[in-house]
């Protein structure tokens, strides 16, 4: 058996404080209209839709091009983890591909229950933006309607920062790519919620709120199946 991976020390203040800071930040939003004015900002009143509404970079690029990679990258995953059960060259890296297969799945499979659970509206959807249904904040009750929306949290938000899994997954062992997967993770993440927010699929909220939440189970799996206390704290004394 390989030897075992000694953790690099995990400050918990700062991986779990800070996106439990922002999650007590999105919840103060609520009581401000910010989602609304920033989605008027990508509204055109003229045209009566908003400005990215059919783009083509978009919507076939960003929204169709860049999942259909994050899918192939989720493949490749699974088989190099089930290859790493027979390979004798991917034994070592068992555990992390394993983190990394179960983190993807679970970052982007929370998203569609969540959207049936909550049916908040999209902005494309609400009468402020030239839609039928009336605008309600997550923790307001829902107005009647025939049609429930299913825009919270952001699912195409997830696609980037699921990849918060792929840093967890290198955090001890290649450092500085994981270093690297971060910063891949937030800005794919970022620039694909902007990008739903200028075709008025999404607020602001719904994809900071998902941002949270793939941090937080890509934190929970690495905590549980790679982190071993008792390894980072002979490191450290090293």
């Amino acid at each position: 058996m390989p030897p075992a991976v000694r953790p690099r020390p995990l400050n918990l203040w700062l991986y779990l404080g800070i996106p439990l800071g922002c999650a007590l930040a999105l919840l103060v939003l609520e009581s401000t209209s910010l989602d609304m004015s920033l989605a008027a900002l990508a509204f055109d009143p003229g045209a009566g839709q908003f400005i990215g509404r059919h783009s083509y970079v978009l919507e076939n690029i960003l929204h169709d091009g860049v999942k259909q990679v994050v899918i192939g990258l989720a493949l490749v995953a699974v088989l190099a983890f089930f290859a790493s059960l027979f390979w004798q060259r991917l034994f070592a890296w068992r555990r992390e591909l394993g983190c990394l297969v179960l983190s993807l799945g679970l970052s982007t499979s929370f998203v569609t229950p969540l959207k049936v659970a909550t049916a908040v509206q999209c902005p494309w959807s609400l009468s402020q933006f030239g839609g039928e249904q009336t605008y309600s904040k997550l923790l307001e009750a829902r107005p009647q309607t025939d049609k429930p929306g299913r825009c919270w949290p952001g699912g195409h938000a997830a696609t980037g920062f699921s990849l918060f899994a792929l840093f967890f997954a290198l955090r001890d062992r290649r450092p500085r790519l994981a270093r690297g997967a971060l910063l891949l993770a937030f800005t794919l993440g970022s620039v694909l919620s902007v990008g739903r927010m200028l075709q008025g699929a999404h607020f602001f909220s719904h994809n900071a709120w998902t941002a949270v939440f793939c941090w937080l189970i890509g934190l929970a799996c690495y905590y549980l199946m790679l982190y071993r206390p008792s390894l980072s704290r002979q490191t450290r004394s090293v």
